[in-house]
């Protein structure tokens, strides 16, 4: 999903539209190629630290001590972690901005933080996480544009940003809805491994309520995307109702029902395929707006 963004990202939105751009097709696969090799690294490390709570959890789907060593993941999180830092020090340093190599250092170590220390913090360990996400999606902005800024590109440049940001910043709430919902799908690992997320600090009833509530969040801040910023074209209006609204609307309702483990499971893959769609219509974006 990450890969697929950025390609959105690069040939949906940017291309299309002529913004000035600093990564050529392999610069782009390379910043690909950087964010996916971290993040895979940042999945390892989380999937170390959980081998105790997936026993209980998701039995099933045990890869690390079952399938590979902790030993072998180890190794692996520690190239992976070389090759995405390496990529990102040669990317920064192509586009002649030597601090951008900060970023990927950063997002290494806050995704270690994340998997050691902070997941285990009520909301702080989620909001962590989500950011994380969101950076992902600002990452191709800030290699793609600002290079490529200047005081004549400026006032278009940044809108080309902007829009960026609108999406990390809708990536973030909904994977911040979907990271507290794991939590109460695994409250029972959880409790069995002594960590102290969200709905063991304040309670299940509590954090249904508080997820409830926050569903609202994205809902009124993509109506209100639709109507100041899209009002205009119809098929993108029908597709955010669709694709993105009446979902949210679903997983807000079904929220109040849900009992079972199976139940936070299936509104976890809803929040998926909410971002999921969110990101595709930006393919809308090329082929209404412009035509």
């Amino acid at each position: 999903m990450i890969a697929l963004v950025q390609l959105l990202i690069k040939y949906g939105l940017l291309e299309p539209f002529g913004a000035e751009v600093s990564l050529s097709e392999l610069g782009i696969a390379l910043l690909i190629l950087a964010t996916i090799c971290i993040a895979a690294a940042g999945y390892i490390i989380n999937d170390i630290n959980d081998i105790e709570t997936d026993f209980i959890n998701k039995p099933n789907s045990i890869i690390i001590g079952k399938e590979i060593s902790e030993k072998t993941a180890y190794t692996f999180f520690i190239a992976l972690n070389v090759v995405g830092v390496g990529i990102g020090f040669y990317l920064s340093n192509t586009v002649n901005r030597a601090p951008f190599f900060s970023l990927f250092v950063i997002i290494s170590v806050l995704l270690y933080i994340y998997a050691t220390y902070l997941k285990s913090t009520p909301l702080i360990g989620n909001i962590v996480i989500s950011i994380l996400v969101a950076l992902s999606i600002i990452i191709v902005g800030i290699f793609e544009l600002l290079p490529a800024t200047n005081p004549i590109n400026q006032k278009i440049q940044f809108t080309f940003f902007r829009v960026i940001f609108d999406y990390a910043l809708f990536a973030f709430s909904i994977n911040l809805l979907r990271e507290i919902t794991k939590d109460i799908e695994d409250i029972e690992g959880d409790t069995e491994a002594n960590l102290n997320t969200l709905p063991i600090a304040i309670g299940k009833n509590r954090t249904i309520t508080m997820l409830a509530i926050l569903n609202f969040i994205p809902l009124i801040g993509t109506v209100f995307y639709v109507i100041s910023t899209l009002y205009k074209q119809p098929i993108v209006v029908g597709y955010f109702l669709i694709f993105i609204v009446a979902p949210l609307l679903y997983i807000t309702i079904k929220t109040f029902s849900s009992e079972t483990k199976k139940d936070y499971n299936l509104l976890s893959k809803m929040y998926k395929l909410v971002m999921l769609f969110g990101m595709f219509s930006l393919l809308l974006y090329k082929y209404v707006i412009l035509n």
